[in-house]
């Protein structure tokens, strides 16, 4: 009886701890006097680091911004952190940010370790290619190097495309999108590959995109697990843009379908 007692014990109190946690989330950061949010630093219009102004800029900077006024009033009180699609869940993990707002997919696998947002933008897999290269549809890069970024969905999606078109891809990782765009013009891969409205902003005269798009991507922002009223308020700022047609002048302002 004492050791059901016991484990009766030990579990409520961890229930305790958790809905401290939840609930808390938000008092934290008011006490703070700012919000932590992780971004990217090399996607043009959704999260980049402007080198001649030193300053964050993209449509997912002026979400965050948006979030930051909500909880403390003032847009301008927030902490910006680069991450890549490897560092930003870690970071979420060790409570270094309080939000992500970085091009982070929505996978069920990835709802078992983080809350995310409801979708604030929707996109596809893209393959951008050398026009030099005879590379025309996606069963030409038949046994062709592929570069993806570390930790992304990628990956997974462009493997279920190549298994089902009967090709087979071999694949490298690289931490940055620059790194990618780098080895594809040095000749190191055959394809970069990462969501189309990404590759947007690596393109020029010398690489095209092919016309196929492979799995919806939906961006959230994401949050620790049980942090649900942060969740609830990021949400609430996601549906009111959208209700009131700002969400639509946020994506034409940086040139975003």
């Amino acid at each position: 009886m004492k050791k059901i007692m016991s484990l009766l014990c030990v579990c409520v109190v961890a229930l305790f701890v958790a809905a401290c946690s939840s609930s808390n989330s938000v008092d934290k950061i008011k006490k703070a006097g700012v919000l932590k949010a992780g971004v990217k630093e090399d996607v043009p219009k959704f999260g980049f680091l402007n080198p001649s102004t030193n300053k964050h800029e993209g449509f997912e900077i002026d979400l965050a911004e948006l979030i930051a006024q909500k909880i403390l009033g003032d847009s301008s009180k927030i902490k910006f952190t680069g991450v890549t699609a490897k560092t930003r869940g870690p970071l979420l993990d060790t409570g270094e940010l309080d939000i992500v707002a970085a091009t982070f997919t929505i996978t069920e696998e990835r709802k078992k370790s983080y809350e995310f947002s409801d979708p604030y933008f929707t996109d596809g897999v893209g393959i951008m290619v050398k026009k030099s290269a005879n590379i025309n549809e996606f069963k030409d890069l038949n046994g062709k190097e592929v570069g993806v970024a570390q930790s992304a969905t990628t990956k997974k999606a462009l493997q279920n495309a190549a298994d089902a078109a009967g090709i087979k891809l071999k694949f490298s990782e690289y931490a940055t999108y620059p790194d990618l765009k780098a080895a594809l013009d040095s000749g190191r891969i055959s394809a970069f590959s990462v969501d189309k409205a990404i590759l947007m902003g690596y393109m020029e005269d010398s690489v095209k995109l092919l016309n196929e798009t492979f799995d919806a991507q939906e961006y959230g922002v994401t949050i620790k697990k049980g942090n649900t009223d942060l969740l609830q308020i990021v949400n609430g700022v996601i549906r009111d843009l959208v209700k009131s047609g700002e969400m639509d002048k946020l994506l034409k302002k940086h040139q975003l379908k």
